[in-house]
């Protein structure tokens, strides 16, 4: 879906370039990749009741995001994210061609892991402590922000030499250390795993029931202690359930709400998707998914696209 969205994109922007009017709409999946335009229309609905009208699918997607998380854990991560999808295949891929995956060295892990929260609230601290609602609101109606997804899909399709050393190492140490992007860069998945503390649904490990085969633990891709632990607290769990799946013991691991009731994997995966593509068809019905940007106006900001700078 999100390979369709891209090229559907690409190709409206190339009809715009051309000077054609497409018949068809800007796709607003795309604006999914913006987190930090979003985290800061997100501010301005909070504070000032805005909701962005020029990239509200964006905002949209965050909310998706940052909820599925309260209430399902970190699953848009493991379960709806394309960046981790893609980042599991390319591991994947180094498994098959190389034989393994390599894990770093627990101390060294710890502090890599840091870095997606050190990002994060550095982030945090320019939008939400040091932006006030007028400066955000100023800045989602410049220019800028209007073509800030042309301006994303031109760092992929005309990258400079930078852009494509950095993108050829990750891939490179992706192949070896699977998931190297997701666990120790990604500051919208370290938000999202702090968030996911709040979540009624946790891991839960049946003492009585359990073997101590190892077999969760050494599955998890978050390479977390599952046997050794009762419940999952951890902000790096996903959710994604993959110990469950593996354990061989009947009960004794399971995805459970507060008070102890387990949750199907089968049922966790449709609440999943349920939540978070029925708030997109909310979205749709209310008139918020949609760009207030016309193809003509994006024409005309296209042509000058390499003159427009952040503000």
């Amino acid at each position: 879906m999100i390979l369709y969205a891209g090229i559907s994109f690409s190709s409206f922007v190339q009809a715009l370039e051309r000077g054609d009017i497409p018949s068809f709409s800007r796709s607003p999946s795309i604006e999914g990749f913006m987190p930090i335009g979003a985290l800061m229309a997100f501010k301005l609905w909070i504070t000032e009741g805005i909701f962005d009208p020029v990239h509200p699918a964006g905002l949209v997607l965050f909310i998706g995001a940052v909820s599925l998380a309260v209430v399902m854990k970190k699953s848009f991560c493991s379960w709806i994210c394309p960046v981790g999808t893609l980042s599991e295949a390319v591991g994947t891929i180094g498994k098959t061609v190389f034989g393994k995956n390599h894990a770093i060295p627990r101390p060294v892990d710890y502090a890599l892991r840091s870095l997606k929260y050190i990002l994060m609230f550095f982030f945090l601290n320019v939008i939400l402590i040091k932006m006030d609602p007028p400066q955000i609101a100023l800045f989602l109606n410049t220019p800028y922000w209007k073509v800030a997804d042309v301006k994303l899909l031109k760092f992929f399709t005309e990258m400079s030499l930078t852009t494509t050393v950095t993108l050829g190492v990750l891939f490179g140490v992706s192949l070896f250390y699977k998931n190297f992007w997701c666990r120790y860069l990604c500051p919208y998945g370290g938000l999202l795993g702090l968030l996911s503390m709040l979540s009624p649904v946790k891991i839960r490990r049946e003492e009585t029931l359990c073997i101590q085969c190892g077999a969760c633990t050494q599955n998890c891709p978050s390479r977390i202690p599952v046997h050794t632990k009762r419940t999952i607290r951890t902000p790096e769990c996903t959710g994604c359930l993959t110990c469950v799946s593996r354990c061989p013991a009947q009960g004794a691991l399971d995805a459970a709400v507060a008070g102890g009731k387990a949750l199907r994997p089968e049922l966790f995966a449709a609440l999943v998707v349920v939540l978070f593509f029925g708030l997109i068809m909310t979205a749709k019905a209310a008139g918020v998914w949609y760009s207030s940007v016309s193809p003509r106006e994006l024409m005309v900001l296209i042509s000058s696209l390499q003159h427009l700078t952040h503000p």
